[in-house]
């Protein structure tokens, strides 16, 4: 399985950026996909999509982030990033980093994002 280690979250002013930060136990480009998910305020049992990027490089994001936010990784620190722009109070959530490793999901501890207006 694989270790998940997110950071980066914090309190921020509409408009403004974070770049949230991922550490994995192992080399990422052995895990077969990566990504981001959100958990809204009051919506305990909603997980969103973010963003994902598989091994082959390809990538997709939620609609409502597309242009704004971006994914990336960096092998050599075995790490994986969300690049987040032009942030909107309704990006305010639990921010959980995600893996998918030889059949088995795995979960970061999550990282707070509050974007006041």
């Amino acid at each position: 399985q694989v270790q998940l280690v997110e950071s980066g979250g914090g309190l921020v002013q509409a408009g403004e950026s974070l770049r949230l930060s991922c550490a994995a136990s192992r080399s990422i480009s052995s895990i077969n996909a990566m990504g981001w998910y959100r958990q809204a305020p009051g919506k305990q049992r909603e997980r969103e999509l973010v963003a994902i990027m598989r091994t082959d490089g390809s990538t997709n994001y939620a609609d409502s982030v597309k242009g704004r936010f971006t994914i990336s990784t960096d092998n050599a620190k075995n790490t994986l990033y969300l690049q987040m722009n032009s942030l909107k109070p309704e990006d305010t959530a639990v921010y959980y980093c995600y893996s998918f490793y030889r059949g088995f999901n795995g979960w970061g501890q999550g990282t707070q994002v509050t974007v006041s207006s």
